[in-house]
């Protein structure tokens, strides 16, 4: 099975063949090269997040659980040929885009929503899911509209898709900012704020396992997809990565992860088509 570590940046030495400027050869040998590195190197360095149930966690038994993490295995179980040689960095919200620059990984599953800011440092393959933001409070004192949190407290991920939008549509709105999911959440338990913001993929999942607590408000903002990322400049493995997620949602693969680690969770109230009909970029 994989094993939980961040690894250093492995730096191979490429020879250019080509006769630009040196800064253009390196750049075209670096994405050249990128996807037959993670061949030779025999291993697929994936960043995940190891508390973000359903889709990144860690489970009793100490293994990898989720749908990110099935879907990662089974991207590397056809880019390898064996779904044990993926080696798992444990990420958080805030370092998803410096462990693919700094090279702790190779591609980052960890729920990672589409924005225009994040598409200018790192290069967003095929999305594999979609989602808004939820608002998840204690049912009571249910926040169930956006203006009902004026003047108070809601907790976000710090570096999360929750952080950067309620820091730009809502300056009345108290943040309080984690990075780790426990934390954010356990806050919320201990009354340190007055709602919690996730993508409604987790914060839908969160509410059903909480009955005390309740997705006041399951869709506000943009409609985000999420994505594999990979480091900027990398186009061979993200080009594979494209065709890969494409295949796995024509051929029906990912309906198949999504019965297997989420559909116990949302039960039949939500219908797979609403995280899974993606349509575009």
């Amino acid at each position: 099975m994989g094993i939980w570590t961040s690894t250093l940046l492995l730096v191979g030495s490429l020879s250019a063949c080509q006769k630009p400027t040196d800064h253009q050869t390196k750049q075209q040998s670096a994405e050249d090269q990128s996807l037959e590195q993670v061949k030779k190197n025999g291993v697929f360095r994936v960043a995940v997040f190891a508390d973000n149930p359903p889709f990144g966690y860690v489970d009793s038994a100490g293994k990898p659980q989720g749908f990110d993490v099935a879907l990662a295995k089974k991207v590397t179980k056809d880019l390898l040929g064996d779904e044990s040689k993926i080696e798992f960095v444990v990420t958080e919200a805030a370092n998803r885009v410096e462990f693919l620059k700094s090279g702790k990984a190779d591609a980052v599953f960890a729920s990672f929503s589409v924005t225009p800011e994040r598409k200018e440092v790192v290069d967003f393959a095929q999305p594999y899911l979609k989602a808004a933001l939820g608002i998840v409070s204690p049912k009571a004192k249910a926040i169930t509209d956006i203006k009902q949190l004026e003047a108070k407290t809601l907790i976000v991920n710090k570096g999360s898709t929750s952080d950067i939008y309620f820091t730009k549509n809502y300056p009345k709105i108290n943040l309080l900012k984690f990075e780790q999911n426990t934390d954010a959440f356990n806050a919320l338990k201990d009354g340190r704020g007055d709602a919690i913001s996730q993508d409604s993929t987790y914060a839908l999942a969160w509410a059903a396992e909480n009955p005390t607590f309740t997705a006041g408000i399951q869709q506000i903002g943009n409609e985000d997809f999420i994505a594999p990322a990979v480091k900027k400049g990398n186009t061979q493995l993200l080009n594979w990565l494209n065709t890969e997620i494409l295949t796995l949602q024509k051929n029906g693969e990912i309906q198949k992860i999504y019965d297997q680690t989420l559909k116990p969770i949302y039960g039949e109230s939500v219908d797979a088509k609403v995280f899974l009909d993606v349509t575009a970029k």
